[in-house]
């Protein structure tokens, strides 16, 4: 029984991190349908990610959550880059 107590420790962790990351969408969700600032909520995104990239580094199979904070990653960097550049 000891051997399981570090597994079921990971997994609790596990569904904690994965209830932050719901969470911090469901603000993201909330900013945008209130049309909040777009700082506030790259603020949020950029919280979500490095939550998300935590997420991944212990995950046991990394390979499906990894593919999806690079795809946050790259929708964050272009978002950054419709605030920055001036509209026409």
């Amino acid at each position: 029984m000891s051997h399981l107590r570090g597994r079921r420790a990971a997994t609790v962790d596990a569904v904690e991190k994965e209830r932050a990351i719901l969470e911090r969408l469901e603000r993201i969700d909330g900013l945008r349908s209130e049309d909040a600032p777009a700082g506030a909520l790259l603020d949020e995104v950029r919280a979500l990610l490095a939550d998300a990239e935590d997420w991944v580094r212990e995950e046991p199979v990394p390979s499906r959550t990894a593919e999806a904070v690079e795809r946050a990653r790259v929708a964050l960097e272009a978002g950054q880059s419709l605030l920055v550049t001036p509209r026409s």
